[in-house]
């Protein structure tokens, strides 16, 4: 579904991402990981159009998406949620998803008008997916830091993408949190056929969920393989495992 191939992007004299190269099968669930300053996030901004790279590709489908625009990129079916949770604080948790529905329909401008109606249903039915519908009249400002990260992933399936990136879903969540939304990725890739691309520091989450793993190393990427094959390969216990299998 997704290929990277041989990506560059540098900042000046900084060589962010350095040959990069990832290969995200239809229905897998694959993670990134490496340190920070590894280029994972440049990466992800990459595929997602918020970077244009200095060279190589980005296919998505066997369509050439490197120099598409981020909307563009989002309505051939593919969505995103970032580091720190992307959310109109302001807004109730209902319209905050709304607000994604409407863009995917092409009505977002009808939103604060009596038209505001529109996708209710399916706003609800994304709310109940993901275990926020006793939550649908709060202030998104208000939830705790993990319903905020679980609500940017319903904001995302608002957009109904086949690949859904997700940049450290669990960053700064309790062991609790960590586990609830992991369990809620894992459900929503087997109830809706979605196919997703993960960053996690967390490597007991990376290990007992991704079915494939991509290490990077100083822009560039060392392995792609199955858990057991990355848990043991030398260059990432050095790495990242702290040198032992």
């Amino acid at each position: 579904m997704l290929h990277v191939e041989n990506v560059f992007k540098s900042f000046g004299d900084f060589q962010a991402v350095s040959g990069a190269r990832l290969d995200v099968a239809e229905g897998q669930l694959v993670a990134v990981i490496g340190p920070n300053g590894a280029g994972k996030t440049t990466l992800f901004n990459i595929i997602t159009g918020q970077l244009n790279p200095d060279r190589g590709r980005i296919v998505f489908k066997e369509e050439d998406i490197s120099r598409l625009a981020p909307y563009q990129i989002c309505r051939i079916g593919i969505a995103r949620s970032f580091q720190i949770a992307n959310i109109y604080p302001r807004l109730s948790v209902f319209r905050n998803v709304q607000v994604s529905v409407l863009a995917r329909k092409r009505k977002s401008t009808v939103l604060f008008r009596p038209a505001q109606t529109i996708a209710v249903d399916e706003t609800h039915a994304i709310l109940a997916d993901v275990g926020l519908d006793d939550k649908t009249w709060h202030l998104a400002g208000s939830l705790s830091h993990g319903d905020q990260r679980i609500l940017e992933i319903a904001i995302a399936l608002g957009n109904t993408p086949e690949l859904l990136i997700l940049d450290e879903p669990t960053a700064g969540m309790s062991p609790e949190e960590t586990a609830r939304t992991m369990a809620l990725i894992t459900r929503l890739a087997e109830n809706h056929g979605l196919t997703i691309l993960f960053c996690e520091h967390d490597m007991e989450v990376v290990f007992n969920v991704a079915q494939s793993i991509m290490v990077m190393r100083q822009g560039r990427t060392i392995i792609q393989d199955t858990p057991g094959a990355v848990r043991n390969n030398d260059e990432v216990q050095q790495a990242y495992l702290g040198g032992t299998a």
